[in-house]
């Protein structure tokens, strides 16, 4: 019997600073959490899927919780940037580990630790079997890592963006809070929009509609998860047009 194929070809996997952190509430890197989400990601980049990451920095620093307590804003996100920079050496490291080339392309300029953003440039390396990994968000102040990673999609030309999160998928309040919380299997950008679910900010899911490009929102750190999710098994919550 043929082995299943994989219903995307590239993919976009937004990952949060947060994710790497562990179960202990520790800022910072887990060297175990990274390690299992590198092993997820390495098993659908051999089985020849295109694969690009975002990460977040949050782990480290963010920026706009330090901008509330009173840090200039546009030099807390510049920090926010050099924490996700971090994170992408981090992943880059333990994917390497698992026979999986790996390319850190940043959109600030720090030639001695990474390749600049260049759309082109990224495609071939993606297309090389390469896991490409976005830091620096954007390189601008005020735009998200979701923004980031929706802009990268777009460019990359990514069939979806998988937004790894803590829940399995996306709820009308906080499962974790509220027991009696209703999942939804499926939503169109506008009830993201209208309902203001936490799926993506605004702009990032205002880009996503405008381009049709779909979100598969789910848990990552359920092992196996993002293998199926690639096979097409119906898992999360997918955010569409339609």
């Amino acid at each position: 019997m043929a082995a299943a194929k994989p219903v995307y070809n590239r993919v976009l996997i937004k990952l949060s600073g947060e994710a790497l952190m562990g179960g202990n509430g520790r800022l910072g890197i887990d060297p175990a959490t990274v390690d299992q989400i590198c092993k997820e990601v390495s098993e659908i980049a051999h089985m020849g899927v295109q694969v690009a990451l975002v990460i977040g920095g949050g782990n480290i620093f963010r920026g706009l919780s330090a901008s509330a307590r009173g840090m200039d804003r546009v030099t807390a996100d510049y920090m926010g940037m050099l924490a996700t920079v971090i994170n992408a050496l981090a992943l880059q490291d333990y994917l390497e580990r698992y026979d999986v080339q790996t390319r850190v392309m940043t959109a600030i300029k720090m030639e001695e630790l990474a390749e600049l953003f260049i759309r082109r440039r990224a495609i071939h390396h993606l297309e090389n079997g390469c896991v490409v990994i976005f830091g620096a968000g954007t390189g601008n102040p005020y735009f998200t890592t979701d923004t980031a990673a929706t802009l990268r999609a777009i460019e990359i030309e990514a069939d979806v963006i998988f937004k790894a999160t803590k829940v399995d998928g996306v709820y009308d309040k906080d499962p974790i809070e509220f027991s009696d919380a209703v999942k939804f299997d499926n939503l169109t950008y506008m009830d993201v929009v209208q309902k203001r679910l936490k799926v993506m900010d605004t702009t990032a899911v205002t880009l996503c509609m405008e381009n049709n490009l779909p979100i598969l929102v789910f848990k990552l750190k359920e092992p196996g998860n993002l293998k199926r999710v690639i096979l097409g098994e119906k898992l999360g919550t997918k955010v569409s047009g339609e």
